[in-house]
């Protein structure tokens, strides 16, 4: 099956437990349409560069996920539809990476960017 990466993007005025429990309410849509959330994040509450939805933070969660492209779409539709969701993006990836992502790593094992 493909795999997918996805970051959104959740209202600032919902706790962090209900923040994450986003995760699993949209992992549980995918394992219904026979898909698989792989590793899940949640990088906390960070400020925007803009507004959005007169919002000028928001609760960042991120997915890797295994799934057929009809189980993401309805993901996504869902998502889309859900009124604590403000922003979604979805990349099909060739390969998910190992460990954690850039946003949870350390500064110091991130390396010199400026080689």
């Amino acid at each position: 099956m493909p795999l997918y990466e996805h970051v959104f993007i959740a209202r600032q005025d919902i706790s962090n437990s209900q923040a994450e429990s986003l995760i699993g309410h949209f992992g549980n849509i995918l394992a219904e349409n026979e898909g698989a959330v792989v590793a899940s994040e949640y990088w906390g509450l960070k400020k925007m560069a803009y507004k959005i939805n007169k919002n000028r933070k928001g609760h960042y969660l991120f997915l890797r996920t295994d799934a057929p492209p009809a189980a993401i779409g309805e993901m996504e539709r869902l998502m889309r539809l859900h009124e604590d969701v403000m922003r979604v993006l979805t990349i099909r990836v060739a390969e998910h990476d190992e460990g954690p992502s850039i946003m949870m790593q350390k500064r110091e094992e991130r390396g010199d960017r400026r080689r």
